[in-house]
């Protein structure tokens, strides 16, 4: 029989070395990785059938970095997370969606074995839907349209200028789908290429429809915020090995569309106040 290919990360060099060599005594081939890059660099040339990762770890990423990458690369592997946090329920249902179990620091000896022989002989607990923040955006479109509706509709501010709802979220699907296009592009962060013609005739209605400067400012606020917690509600299914980047690039595309947008309300001021 094969032995099994285990990949253990682990940040911490004593807990690394002590898993790596209790692993290779009971029979697995063993890999060990002492930082996320490390990992993903294994995971991208290597098959494994196990992942056995520290939850969290300083630097760029954390476990579920690595189990996101290990999920794109080879979903039938297992994966296993450490934490010695293990009373946050919350958390630990998302990331129960992306990992087959949470096993709690410190763990025995034989437990930890019986856990990883128990799981490569049973397979991963499901199919796993890994999702860009594209795909999730375009997905969500609609309930994220209402959702940004339901917050603005409180703020009193922005309810003094009486528009329907039809015309009020009218810019929002070109915005969902300039997003998307966005992040499917792989533009560096502050690129200015993605020119927005919607952005602009939305400045332009804007103006036209009573709101000042600061009243766009703050539906733009509103997007962001409904856009993070549309991604929160998704955490089960997003590819966290692209989560910072892909996040900082919607902040970026939300704050450009605003700038195109301004550019037009504040061009067609100035016209209006020359003289006829």
């Amino acid at each position: 029989m094969m032995q099994a290919r285990v990949l253990v990360v682990d940040d911490n060099e004593m807990v690394l070395s002590s898993l790596c060599a209790i692993l290779e005594s009971h029979g697995f081939q063993v890999t060990c990785a002492s930082d996320v890059n490390e990992a993903i660099r294994y995971i991208s040339s290597q098959k494994y059938d196990v992942l056995l990762s520290d939850l969290h770890m300083p630097g760029a990423g954390d476990g579920l970095t690595v189990v996101s990458a290990m999920r794109h690369a080879n979903p039938e592997a297992v994966t296993l997370l450490l934490s010695a946090f293990p009373e946050m329920s919350e958390a630990a249902n998302a990331i129960l969606m992306q990992a087959d179990e949470i096993l709690v620091k410190p763990m025995n000896v034989p437990d930890l074995i019986e856990v990883i022989t128990q799981r490569l002989a049973k397979g991963p607990l499901r199919k796993r839907k890994v999702e860009t923040l594209a795909t999730i955006l375009e997905r969500t479109t609609p309930a994220g349209i209402a959702d940004w509706y339901e917050e603005v509709e409180k703020e009193s501010t922005l309810m003094a200028v009486p528009l329907t709802r039809e015309a009020r979220c009218k810019h929002l699907p070109q915005v969902f789908r300039d997003l998307g296009r966005r992040l499917q592009a792989f533009q560096p962060l502050g690129s200015k290429q993605l020119k927005s013609e919607s952005a602009s005739k939305h400045g332009l209605e804007r103006r036209r429809q009573g709101y000042t400067a600061a009243m766009m400012v703050e539906e733009s606020r509103i997007l962001q915020v409904t856009i993070f917690h549309t991604l929160q509600k998704n955490l089960g299914t997003i590819d966290f090995s692209v989560l910072l980047l892909g996040v900082m690039t919607i902040a970026d595309e939300v704050d450009s569309q605003l700038s195109q947008a301004m550019e037009s309300y504040i061009a067609e001021s100035i016209e209006d106040a020359l003289p006829a």
